[in-house]
């Protein structure tokens, strides 16, 4: 069965060697990319679900699996939700293979066809569904992300793997749907021609595939449902929500928690059309104040009992624009700015945008505000915002690249470990077993509140689940050290644990007793003076700003090898 895959690979000639200039990103070879440690362990679980021999896993897994790692590079999955950082595109393809793989054992495939006809295309079903895992978002690269060569040129995935340092910025008012129509410009780079003639001996498989990597999921059988229930699994675990109860949530169920949550707070909760309201009804739109309806969004479906709900509102932001449930500024953001007037009274708010039909459908709607919501002519974000950088002579087309390389080469499993745990995987052998330090952190609890809050940030860096480095972070590495933002991260630590202070015999905010807490832990430099927060200058090519906070005297507590010092921050000495 395998002979189709026994011809030897040729190799690509290697790359030229080029300089790479400031704020470009290196080409890497797949052995480079897959040789972090969390990848290599999720090759391993992969090698492990599909019981196949080396040479077969070579050739059916592991060869597209490299050109995937050529082709998708350090692009991240996302900008701002799931796996939103360098190498997260990797990330999310090689957790959603092992995830898929791992759920395809509790079926025989295909349905109710004959024992005899499902031993004989097991390999082909598992390889198809462990395909269809990988290529899932492969689409995101061609038509969410403009990608620009080290010469100026732009680069378009169907012309090959990239061959010279590259950055890349993603494209404002993109289609957050085409994507998934997109994967059938690069699959053909990913899986060689063996491979499709090996699937297309098999009708079901092959019907079920195609449609996966054409988006149209509800067509794929249990294909397609494999393939969602992993990236249900991978995106809960990476945006902090809980792996295992997302398999157990229906196809579309964040989509469907998100709509019936805004429809129950607006017809039933907030008021709309005054001072003091949470949203405004024109004739054309429904204007929702953002953080207020988020707050109050993410609280009620968490009353529900609802798994899954990202943890900050800027996921909800960008799971209410992927889902198209919100309309896009022209700047292909979730957020407007607008001005409420009404007779004497006006004022500005950020809000979210929304067809009212999506609300109330063929129902009564209240009546139209009677004043006027006035577009900004700028949009401006309540969080200070770092810029990327981007050369000032560069052109309005041209791409930015991120700050910094992967801010994270995870050393150990551990976040690996959390997402699998779900499946109920036999223990590993001593050899396999974690290092020390992946078990002493897995741990939020301690006695110390401040310990405990320490344990959250390095927790977090590690899985991802808070970014560093990044025009939203909380986190920056700066001066050889690492600068944790105030109140920012402390307001969020507070905002995931509430009630955080109770008990304490101090009547302060939660927030600021988390953040006296952590200043008994004496891990901060102090100034000179003896104060405890710094002034952190933040330098862009058109934006200037300050940030405070405080300095880890000794980085090794959150990071095991420190990434390069953000070029935008500098410590103000005096």
């Amino acid at each position: 069965m395998f002979s189709l895959f026994r011809h030897k690979r040729r190799k690509p000639p290697p790359p030229p060697t080029v300089s790479v200039a400031e704020g470009y990103l290196p080409i890497e070879s797949a052995h480079s990319l897959l040789a972090a440690e969390h990848r290599r362990q999720l090759l391993d679980r992969i090698w492990q679900y599909t019981a196949l021999s080396h040479a077969q896993f070579i050739q059916l897994y592991l060869n597209p699996i490299h050109r995937y790692a050529e082709q998708v590079q350090q692009l991240p999955a996302s900008e701002t939700h799931h796996h939103a950082y360098l190498g997260g595109m990797l990330d999310h393809g090689l957790e959603l293979v092992a995830c898929s793989l791992k759920l395809r054992q509790s079926y025989l495939l295909p349905t109710g066809a004959a024992p005899e006809d499902q031993a004989a295309q097991t390999d082909a079903w598992s390889a198809g569904i462990a395909y269809g895992a990988l290529l899932h978002d492969i689409g995101k690269i061609a038509v969410d992300l403009l990608v620009e060569r080290q010469d100026g040129r732009v680069w378009h995935p169907w012309q090959g793997a990239l061959d010279q340092p590259y950055r890349f910025r993603y494209l404002k008012g993109r289609d957050y749907h085409l994507h998934g129509a997109a994967a059938g410009l690069l699959y053909t780079q990913i899986l060689d021609r063996p491979i499709l003639d090996w699937l297309s001996g098999f009708p079901q498989l092959w019907a079920s595939l195609l449609y996966v990597l054409a988006g149209q999921y509800e067509r794929a059988g249990v294909l397609g449902e494999l393939v969602m229930q992993a990236d249900r699994v991978s995106t809960a675990q990476n945006i902090g929500g809980n792996p295992s109860k997302a398999l157990q949530a229906p196809t579309h169920s964040l989509q469907h928690h998100l709509i019936s949550g805004l429809r129950h707070l607006v017809q039933h909760e907030l008021k709309l059309n005054q001072p003091g309201a949470a949203g405004w009804l024109t004739q054309d739109a429904l204007w929702l104040v953002s953080k207020t309806v988020t707050d109050r969004l993410r609280a009620y479906l968490l009353s529900q009992s609802i798994e899954g709900i990202p943890s900050s509102n800027l996921a909800v932001f960008d799971e209410l624009q992927s889902h198209g449930l919100v309309e896009s500024t022209p700047e292909g953001k979730a957020i407007w700015t607008a001005l409420v007037a009404q007779g004497n009274w006006q004022q500005s708010f950020t809000f979210l945008r929304l067809q009212p039909a999506l609300i109330w459908g063929n129902e009564d709607r209240p009546e139209a505000f009677s004043g006027t919501v006035s577009i900004a002519a700028h949009d401006h974000s309540t969080d200070t915002q770092i810029p990327t950088p981007a050369p000032e002579t560069a052109s309005a087309g041209s791409a930015q690249s991120q700050p910094q390389p992967d801010p994270m080469v995870l050393k150990d499993g551990d976040y690996l470990g959390t997402l699998l745990d779900m499946f109920e995987l036999e223990k590993p052998e001593a050899s396999d077993a974690l290092p020390e330090s992946a078990i002493e952190i897995s741990t939020l609890q301690s006695d110390n509140p401040g310990q405990a809050f320490l344990n959250w940030v390095k927790e977090g860096i590690l899985s991802h689940k808070l970014i560093i480095n990044d025009s939203k972070a909380k986190i920056h590495t700066v001066d050889g050290s690492v600068f944790l933002v105030t109140p920012g991260l402390f307001q969020r630590y507070a905002q995931e644990f509430p009630g955080v202070s109770q008990g304490s015999d101090q009547e302060i905010e939660a927030w600021r007793w988390v953040q006296k807490q952590f200043e008994k832990l004496r891990v901060h430099r102090k100034r000179d003076n003896g104060l405890n927060i710094w002034t952190c200058h933040v330098q862009g090519p058109r934006k200037k700003t300050v940030l405070k906070g405080y300095l880890i005297e000794e980085p090794k507590l959150l990071f095991e090898l420190i990434p390069p010092d953000n070029p935008f921050l500098k410590i103000e000495k005096n």
